[in-house]
């Protein structure tokens, strides 16, 4: 933002003209300025690199920037994309062609699940929980006796809540957190002692499946019937080409029989039509600017009361529809935003840390995320040999140098532990690792393996607005694990993997 203002880069018509509080945000970032040689070191990249992006950033109208867990999985992760948000309304490059942030969801219809309520602290159709007004209009809506007035707990706080014996009963779908959440141990300790855990999946056996005293078999990717909405807001049918196996049903039904069985007359929905239709029609109850809190964003109005044939006919449409058949290609085009008084609002930002520091006993970054061939917790793509033929086995990759002082070769088996837990893994070596850091995927389960998952490692500050957790910065340390042998087993049929310090499955053609 500062050096936006040093080159004159600036949109100050913009600024007067469609936000507020660009003077605090300024403010806050001059205080925390430093001067380009200063803040490469601070960030770890070349100087002249940074002061050449500076300048592209300034001197190109149609930038987009392009943000994913990178960013997001931080305990500083909502500052850090308020800060981009920044200076995208800095310049007005946003609502415009080529010009805006964009956020890369982590996984397909990220979006969609927010739009139907998602989140802790969301209602359906992007209604706030929090917000009174919101509040009542949605239990006014649904015709409901009682709604929740404060946000729930997050997934880290839920499982510590667990732990605590504060939850009794928990109901988990399509999801493998005993794998995919920090402190990952905590995590399935916590499922241990909570009495009553109930699991929809469609892959029998996950480390999460594994504890449920309840299992219900769902629909997989190929069988399910429903919409999806990707980055840029577009809901797409998505109609299932598979037939339902066995006694598998979709989720919406499961929880509706649930929701019958407790009493609430409101869930009788026969079809995924009768579910969208009731969406659609929340989405557009008083939304309207003549309304307090009434103006809102999401609004699928113009796809109200669809029939059966209708919803099957749907072609891709970006929301806002307002009118049949027309959607909406840009929000914020006129400089328009959905906020009380229609502008935008920069956001005052000091820079911080991550919450966990270095330290002499735990020196190294570890870094989780994905790779090219398997997708989070290898339910499906661990099924699949052709997949594993590239990376066959958990791994951690280090830079040669960091490898050399620790007298580790690559192939070698290294422990990566840090406060929360530890994971063995094998070493691999690469100059494109950042020296401090060491990488591990976040895929390999315990069904997989024996003692690789690496989320037991990964700490669980979370950010204090998002709760997304800093899966990207944990401090550890790196040692060679010295085993007592190492020996290879070929079978043609499914093997229990045995208790020990390190194993892992690798399926194989034929």
């Amino acid at each position: 933002l500062v050096k936006l203002a040093e080159k004159n880069a600036l949109d100050p018509q913009y600024i007067s003209q469609y936000t507020v509080d660009f003077e605090k945000a300024f403010s806050a970032a001059n205080k925390d300025v430093a001067d380009v040689a200063t803040l490469a070191e601070r960030i770890g990249v070349d100087s002249q690199t940074l002061a050449t992006f500076f300048d592209w950033f300034c001197q190109t109208e149609k930038t987009m920037t392009c943000f994913s867990m990178g960013v997001n999985q931080s305990s500083a992760g909502t500052d850090k994309v308020n800060a981009i948000i920044n200076c995208h309304l800095a310049t007005g490059r946003i609502g415009k062609a080529g010009a805006s942030p964009f956020s890369l969801t982590g996984q397909p219809n990220a979006m969609g699940g927010r739009e139907v309520g998602g989140l802790a602290n969301m209602l359906a159709a992007h209604m706030d929980i929090e917000n009174p007004v919101h509040r009542e209009r949605v239990q006014r809506f649904w015709q409901s006796p009682v709604i929740a007035d404060k946000s729930g707990l997050k997934a880290v706080d839920l499982f510590d809540a667990m732990y605590e014996g504060k939850i009794k009963a928990v109901w988990i779908m399509a999801t493998n957190p005993v794998v995919s959440l920090p402190n990952a141990d905590k995590v399935r300790a916590a499922l241990e002692k909570c009495e009553l855990v109930v699991v929809s999946d469609c892959i029998a056996d996950t480390d999460t499946t594994r504890l449920a005293d309840v299992l219900l078999p769902s629909l997989g990717w190929g069988e399910k019937d429903g919409t999806v909405t990707n980055s840029e807001r577009r809901i797409s049918r998505q109609r299932g080409f598979l037939p339902a196996p066995a006694q598998a049903k979709p989720d919406w039904w499961a929880l509706s029989q649930v929701a019958q069985a407790m009493g609430f007359e409101g869930f009788d929905y026969q079809t995924p039509a009768d579910v969208f239709n009731e969406h659609v029609a929340l989405s557009a109850f008083e939304n309207d600017a003549s309304i307090e809190s009434g103006l809102r964003d999401f609004n699928l109005v113009g796809l109200g009361q669809l029939d059966t044939e209708q919803y099957n006919a749907l072609q891709p449409i970006q929301w806002p529809v307002l009118s049949k058949d027309q959607g909406t290609e840009r929000l914020f085009a006129q400089g328009q935003f959905y906020t009380p008084n229609r502008l935008a609002k920069f956001v005052p930002l000091t820079s911080r840390a991550p919450k966990n520091a270095l330290s002499a006993e735990f020196p190294f970054v570890l870094n989780t995320g994905r790779i090219r061939d398997q997708w989070h917790t290898m339910t499906r793509t661990g099924l699949t040999p052709r997949l594993l033929q590239h990376i066959g086995e958990p791994y951690a990759e280090l830079h040669p140098n960091d490898a050399k002082k620790l007298s580790i070769q690559a192939g070698d088996l290294v422990e990566i532990s840090s406060t929360w837990g530890k994971a063995v893994v094998r070493a691999q070596l690469s100059d494109g690792q950042r020296q401090g850091s060491v990488f591990v995927p976040m895929h390999w389960t315990g069904v997989l393996t024996r003692q690789s998952r690496v989320g037991a490692v990964v700490n669980p500050a979370v950010d204090p607005v998002s709760g997304q957790p800093e899966n990207k910065h944990t401090p550890v340390k790196v040692s060679r694990f010295k085993a007592a042998w190492h020996g290879y087993l070929l079978s043609t049929t499914p093997l229990n993997l045995p208790e020990c310090d390190y194993a892992v499955a690798i399926r194989l053609e034929n």
